[in-house]
């Protein structure tokens, strides 16, 4: 992990994402154990010692918020050109997912995935409408999704191009 230059290890910023999700991992595998070691029966001997494991567990949040300090000011100085830097890119990207979402579930609504129940027996019976243009909506929730799939790949090449700040 991480490339030698100069005496020191200079890491990308992917490998620095990959090593803060294990830490999460890792945290939360110390969180379980310590929740199952926090108490035992009079005469039994814990499986593990909680207060160790609590020690450890915080040491691994120390290592994770050096971390994401580090993450952190790598994105807000990594200019991506006309994505703005990293930091704009991930919001721009954060509220594309949110659009994406927004406009699926719109059209889903309008053609009626949601209510399947919602079906005329007698010509007498109300008629339910779509409110909405659900082939219009599609079409601009494709092209969001366009959109943010275009976006993500250049976030993930410049994760694997820049190099993660001190």
């Amino acid at each position: 992990m991480g490339v030698f230059r100069k005496g020191t290890i200079v890491m990308k910023l992917a490998e620095a994402l990959s090593l803060r999700a294990e830490t999460l991992r890792r945290l939360e595998s110390l969180r379980s154990r310590i929740t199952a070691n926090a108490r035992y029966q009079e005469g039994e001997t814990p499986s593990e010692d909680a207060a160790a494991l609590l020690t450890e567990a915080q040491s691994l949040i120390d290592e994770w918020q050096s971390l994401m300090r580090r993450i952190n000011r790598t994105n807000a100085a990594s200019d991506l050109g006309a994505d703005g830097t990293l930091t704009d890119a991930l919001a721009r990207r954060d509220a594309l997912r949110l659009h994406h979402r927004l406009l699926t579930g719109a059209a889903d609504a309008a053609a009626g995935a949601d209510h399947s129940g919602f079906t005329r027996q007698l010509r007498s019976e109300l008629k339910i409408l779509a409110a909405l243009p659900v082939s219009q909506v599609r079409a601009e929730a494709d092209r969001v999704s366009r959109d943010l799939r275009e976006l993500d790949a250049r976030i993930q090449r410049a994760n694997w191009e820049v190099d993660l700040l001190d």
